[in-house]
């Protein structure tokens, strides 16, 4: 199978010299493919029409984010080839401040997984239809996924008695918030835990 993704890997780059920066067999045995942000509708357009190629189905669209990076997010497609029985990942970097071509010209279905990139990580798609937040609500602050957001949120939402409707608040934590350390005696905590001490006692 390696060598047969290879072999996919050297025709995507002989296909698109100037999109592709590079791909790698992963550990896990999938093709990775390094693609250039402004070329990315492109590759997934040669992907889908090329004979050698037709990954026809789209799996999926997701986001990484590395904060430190100058180019803070990576965003990831997954393909699938019903023909070949074989899959593609490909990947583009994007600055925080920067935009990712939308490829729903191409695979219609990529408009909620754009959306949800959108949704969680703050990635904009230009030429997206309709580029709306999908899983929260539309007053919602923030995007949850990034590693920046707090764990605790910005507001909370409530049933009011009195008002009869759901009111939102600012998040108001009944204790200090703590951060809990669940280590066990094999990695070096020094505290007994509930148990032990029967054993110690046989």
């Amino acid at each position: 199978m390696s060598e047969e993704l290879k072999e996919l890997g050297a025709q995507v780059e002989l296909k698109c010299p100037k999109a592709v920066s590079g791909y790698e067999i992963t550990p896990q045995g999938e093709l990775l493919v390094q693609v250039k942000l402004a070329h990315i509708a492109d590759v997934v357009e040669v992907l889908k029409k090329g004979v050698v190629f037709r990954f026809s189905t789209l799996v999926d669209i997701t986001a990484v984010d590395y904060p430190a990076r100058a180019d803070r997010f990576e965003v990831v497609y997954h393909f699938l080839s019903m023909y070949t029985n074989l899959r593609i990942r490909l990947k583009v970097h994007v600055a925080e401040d920067g935009m990712v071509p939308s490829i729903t010209a191409v695979h219609p279905s990529a408009n909620w997984f754009e959306r949800e990139v959108f949704d969680m990580y703050g990635v904009l798609f230009s030429d997206h239809p309709d580029l709306r937040r999908i899983l929260t609500d539309y007053g919602f602050r923030g995007y949850p996924l990034r590693k920046d957001f707090p764990t605790t949120g910005y507001t909370e939402l409530r049933y009011d008695e009195v008002e009869k409707r759901v009111v939102y608040e600012p998040v108001n934590l009944v204790q200090e918030y703590r951060q809990f350390d669940f280590m066990s005696p094999w990695e070096g905590a020094e505290y007994i835990l509930p148990g032990d001490d029967k054993a110690e006692a046989k």
